[in-house]
């Protein structure tokens, strides 16, 4: 039986969304459910149409061009003389593969890259190139990339709950509106009494 899960085992997990989709389950979830082409997923390649010909049961067709051409595998790396620090790249990466703070050199962390270039055009310095490594894409390497993603996806996860959670306690704080407003009526007129 062709399970979602079934066929996003057999996806690069690049999550690039090159096939039109929001990642590599997406995509899955399209070819199972609404029997999406199997022949959208450039980073699969003509490999990874073969794997999905033989799991779905459809013919080996080439990659529709219209998704991209098969390239061989390039890593991201950042060029330190250009790089600003703006953490444009790390909101983009769906792997937490790119280290850095805010107004501080950033840099990929090579074995979490997956290749998927979302960081190129999210860098308003053009500081990010694709560098062929040459190594070739496994599914072994898709299926640690999927790990890396899971757990950046629990992270951002997390981070918006906690988030969320602080701006609710600002919106409601304890003593309800009218000690609010109470205690912004107090400051202002402290702050007025020192003016004078």
């Amino acid at each position: 039986m062709i399970t979602i899960d079934s066929i996003d085992d057999l996806l690069p997990q690049t999550q690039c969304r090159q096939c039109g989709c929001d990642g590599c389950r997406a995509y899955a979830r399209e070819i199972v459910e609404l029997g999406a082409a199997i022949n959208r997923c450039a980073p699969g390649g003509a490999e990874g149409i073969a794997r999905l010909a033989e799991a779905t049961g459809q013919p080996i067709v080439p990659l529709d061009p219209e998704y991209g051409t098969e390239v061989p595998f390039a890593v991201a790396r950042i060029r330190a003389a250009d790089c600003i620090g703006c953490a444009w790249c790390l909101r983009v990466c769906p792997t937490d593969a790119i280290a850095g703070s805010p107004k501080h050199l950033h840099a990929i962390i090579e074995a979490r890259c997956t290749g998927c270039a979302l960081c190129v055009p999210a860098c308003p310095m053009d500081a990010i190139d694709m560098v062929v490594n040459g190594q070739a894409w496994t599914l072994d390497d898709a299926h640690r990339a999927r790990d890396y993603y899971r757990a950046a996806e629990k992270r951002r996860q997390r981070v918006l709950e906690e988030e969320n959670a602080r701006l609710e306690a600002l919106r409601r704080p304890q003593g309800g509106a009218s000690s609010l407003i109470a205690g912004i009526m107090a400051k202002a007129k402290a702050a007025n009494e020192q003016n004078r």
